[in-house]
């Protein structure tokens, strides 16, 4: 039972960064931009979270600047993708590149430092008392419960149940008639952008601050990039994101207690169980019905720049 219970607490530990990074991503490709600079995002907004915690033990603190980086980084990919329109998936590399070195560089004088500050626990009266799923689902920290329970809610309500949500999903689908509709495509792509960067450099905070509390180079070790796959497996939709972000921490989790336990198979094999697991579910669509892949379409416009004057 013990077993049990810590396989889920580390599952939805492990999830969460998978999952933060997804809802950014869910928003960026919403208004038709590809980021593909998310494991950047994610090294910046986590050497941010253990520098900040180093210098002023505490986690929030850590947490918001890694945001306000995150931001910032977004603001610039955003005006070189929607105001300048240069080639998305070039920026995004660059981002990439730029984000991983500029962290392994400031991240030096940080390595092997255990975090002095991180989120604790928080248990809810009663329900943290229930047999084994008690202290697994709900003595977890703060962060959690944003991550699996308010974020998702808040933009599958923005998305599908606003007046505004339904705007932003027409600049993903046909920015030229929702321009003609008078809605500000470039507005909304730009902020909408900047935001999901934000959130993917939480997700790098969320990383060493609540889930693995130190900093080490490689310790993102490709999130970023099965992020974007949990986007695209998902249909783009943040609950769906979520529970393939789940998945994927059910799928690190057992990685890690095969090699606590000695299971019969190659340590390394053990840790390429989530890499696997993304080309596996990355098949999925490819061999699903019809109606099925027709759901999970990505936005018309995605990765199209928009030309006012081209319409």
């Amino acid at each position: 039972m013990d077993l049990i219970a810590g396989l889920i607490q580390t599952s939805i530990l492990a999830g969460g960064v998978l999952a933060l990074a997804a809802l950014g991503e869910v928003l960026a490709e919403r208004v038709g931009i590809v980021n593909l600079g998310v494991e950047g995002l994610i090294a910046l907004g986590a050497i941010t979270g253990i520098a900040t915690v180093v210098a002023i033990p505490s986690p929030t603190l850590g947490f918001v600047l890694a945001l306000l980086v995150g931001l910032l980084v977004g603001m610039v990919f955003a005006t070189a993708t929607v105001i300048v329109r240069a080639n998305q998936i070039l920026c995004g590399l660059a981002l990439t590149l730029m984000g991983t070195g500029v962290a392994a560089m400031i991240g030096k004088a940080y390595s092997g430092i255990p975090a002095p500050a991180t989120f604790p626990p928080v248990a809810i009266p009663f329900l943290s008392d229930l047999p084994l799923v008690g202290r697994a689902l709900f003595t977890q920290n703060v962060l959690v419960y944003l991550i699996y329970l308010v974020l998702p809610f808040a933009i599958h309500h923005l998305l599908f149940r606003t007046r505004h949500g339904l705007d932003l999903r027409a600049v993903g689908e046909n920015p030229a008639a929702a321009d003609a509709a008078g809605i500000p495509v470039r507005r909304i792509r730009f902020w909408y952008v900047s935001a999901g960067a934000a959130l993917a450099a939480g997700a790098g905070a969320y990383l060493t601050l609540a889930f693995v509390p130190s900093w080490s180079e490689g310790v993102v070790a490709g999130r970023g990039w099965i992020a974007v796959a949990l986007v695209i497996f998902a249909g783009y939709r943040p609950w769906t994101a979520v529970g393939a972000a789940l998945l994927f921490g059910l799928i690190t989790s057992l990685g890690f207690v095969g090699q606590a336990r000695n299971w019969p198979i190659a340590a390394p094999v053990l840790s390429m169980l989530p890499y696997l697991g993304t080309i596996a579910l990355m098949i999925v669509p490819v061999l699903a019905w019809q109606k099925v892949r027709r759901l999970m379409a990505a936005p018309a416009a995605l990765g199209q720049p928009y030309f006012r004057d081209v319409r």
